[in-house]
C-alpha cells in the first residue's frame, strides 16, 4: 500500500477561561476545538486498471469537502485527519490498509473503485465497528451487505433500469449482457435478469476473461446469436479494444446495443459506432444542471480539474462523511449510522436519498448519446431520469 498523501485540516484554536475576576467564563461556540481530530481514511484506486476513476472520487471528495465544510476543512470547529491509500486495484493491499487504519484508531473509510474490493473492506466494516462508505463501486451486492456500510455512488441495478428506459415492450425480447467475468461483470447479469428478466425478457450473459485482450472471438459469437438487445457493461483499460472488436465484426449493424457512457477518456473509445449507441449514464459534466454542481465544477476548474463520471461519488462521500460526523459526533460509530439512514441532502446529481432499510444511495440518472465534435466526440443530455423510476428493490 502508499500512502500519496495526508492532509490534516486546520482547527480553530480557543481558550475558555476567565478574563477578569468576577467576569462570566467566555463561552467557547466550537467545543470541536477541544478534541482531537477525527481520522479518515480514503482507500482507493489510483493506480492500476481503475485509477483513472479512483483520481476522480478523490478530486471530487476534495471539492465536497470544500463545500459542505464551507472552505474551513473542520466540522463545528473539528479538525479532520484525512489519509488517502492507494489500494493499486489489489483486496489484499486495500485490507491492510483498513486494518492499518483501523488499528490506528480510524473509524471512517471511503473510496473504492473496485466492487471485490468494496465487499472486501466492508467485511472489515462490520468486523471492526466502524463506518464504511463505498465509492465508484457498483456491486449490488454491496447495498444492505451489514449495517455498517453505505455508498456514495450509483449500483449496477440502477444502470440496468436506465438501460431498461431506451427499451418498449420486453415481453419475449432476447438480452444478452456482454461483460467481463469479475463481481461488476456478474453483478450485471444478475440486475439485468433481475430488471429486465422480471418484465418479460430472456437474458442470457456473455462472461470474458478480466485478463483477455482479445475480443473478436466473442465478438463473433455476439453477432451470430443476434439477440435483440446488447446490454455491454464494461471496466478498465481494455474497453477500447473490447468496441474495436465488436464494431469489426458488424455488431452495430444489425444489433442494438446499450450500454453505460464512460469517463471522458473513453468517449473516442467507440468509434464510428459513436452515434448509434444508447447510452445509460451515471454522470457526466454539466449532465446535472444543478447549481452544486455548478459549484463543484468551477472548484474543479480552479485546481485544474474536470468533472468526470465519479466525480460526484467523491463529492457525496465527502457530504455524507461531514453530516455523519455533524450529526454523530465523529466518534460514535452507531450515532454516525443513525444520523445516514433516511437522510435526504442535495448533491451534485440532484436530490439524493439513503434508504434507510438497506442504505441504497436512491439518485437520479442520464440518457446520452455521444455528438462528434471535430477529431473527437461530447456528450449530449437526452433526458435526467427520475430517482424513483431507477430506484433498486429493496435488498434481501
Amino acid at each position: 500500500m502508499r500512502v500519496t498523501k495526508k492532509y490534516l485540516a486546520p482547527a480553530i484554536l480557543a481558550v475558555a477561561g476567565l478574563a477578569l475576576a468576577g467576569c462570566a467564563p467566555t463561552v467557547d461556540e466550537n467545543p470541536g476545538t477541544d478534541l482531537a481530530p477525527v481520522k479518515i481514511a480514503i482507500i482507493t484506486s489510483t493506480t492500476g486498471p481503475l485509477g483513472g476513476y479512483g483520481a476522480e472520487y478523490t478530486a471530487g471528495f476534495k471539492a465536497g469537502l470544500d463545500y459542505a465544510t464551507d472552505g474551513t476543512g473542520t466540522v463545528d470547529g473539528r479538525a479532520l485527519d484525512i489519509s488517502y491509500v492507494d489500494d493499486a486495484g489489489d483486496a489484499d493491499k486495500a485490507v491492510s490498509a483498513a486494518k492499518d487504519a483501523i488499528g490506528n484508531g480510524t473509524q471512517i473509510i471511503a473510496g473504492t473503485a473496485s466492487s471485490g474490493i468494496a465487499l472486501a473492506v466492508a467485511e472489515q466494516a462490520a468486523q471492526n465497528k466502524i463506518l464504511y462508505i463505498s465509492g465508484p463501486a457498483a456491486a449490488d451486492a454491496i447495498t444492505g451487505v451489514n449495517e455498517y456500510t453505505f455508498r456514495s455512488g450509483r449500483q449496477t441495478v440502477q444502470d440496468v433500469a436506465t438501460a431498461g428506459t431506451f427499451v418498449g415492450d420486453l415481453e419475449g425480447k432476447n438480452i444478452l449482457v456482454f461483460a467481463q467475468d469479475t463481481a461488476f461483470g456478474q453483478g450485471n447479469v444478475a440486475g439485468v435478469q433481475a430488471v429486465l428478466g422480471a418484465k418479460g425478457a430472456n437474458v442470457t450473459g456473455e462472461l470474458v476473461p478480466e485478463d483477455a485482450t482479445e475480443f473478436t472471438p466473442f465478438a463473433q459469437k455476439i453477432r451470430d446469436a443476434a439477440p435483440d438487445m446488447v446490454f455491454v457493461a464494461w471496466a478498465g483499460a481494455t474497453t477500447g479494444a473490447m468496441w474495436q472488436a465488436l464494431s469489426q465484426q458488424g455488431v452495430f449493424d444489425t444489433i442494438p446495443v446499450v450500454t453505460g457512457l464512460g469517463d471522458i477518456a473513453s468517449y473516442g473509445a467507440y468509434g464510428e459506432a459513436s452515434e448509434g449507441i444508447s447510452f445509460l449514464n451515471h454522470y457526466f459534466g454539466g449532465a446535472a444542471g444543478t447549481e452544486i454542481e455548478k459549484t463543484m465544477i468551477s472548484y474543479l476548474d480552479k485546481n485544474g480539474e474536470k468533472a468526470d463520471l465519479f466525480t460526484p461519488d467523491g463529492f457525496a462521500a465527502a457530504q455524507m462523511i461531514v453530516h455523519a460526523i455533524a450529526e454523530g459526533g465523529g466518534d460514535d460509530v452507531a450515532k454516525m449510522i443513525a444520523s445516514l439512514e433516511g437522510w435526504s441532502f442535495d448533491s451534485v446529481k440532484g436530490k439524493m436519498t439513503i434508504r434507510a432499510e438497506d442504505h441504497a444511495l436512491i439518485q437520479p440518472m442520464f440518457q446520452a448519446r455521444l455528438k462528434a465534435s471535430g477529431d473527437t466526440y461530447v456528450p449530449e443530455l437526452i433526458k435526467v431520469v427520475d430517482a424513483g423510476t431507477v430506484a433498486p428493490p429493496l435488498a434481501k
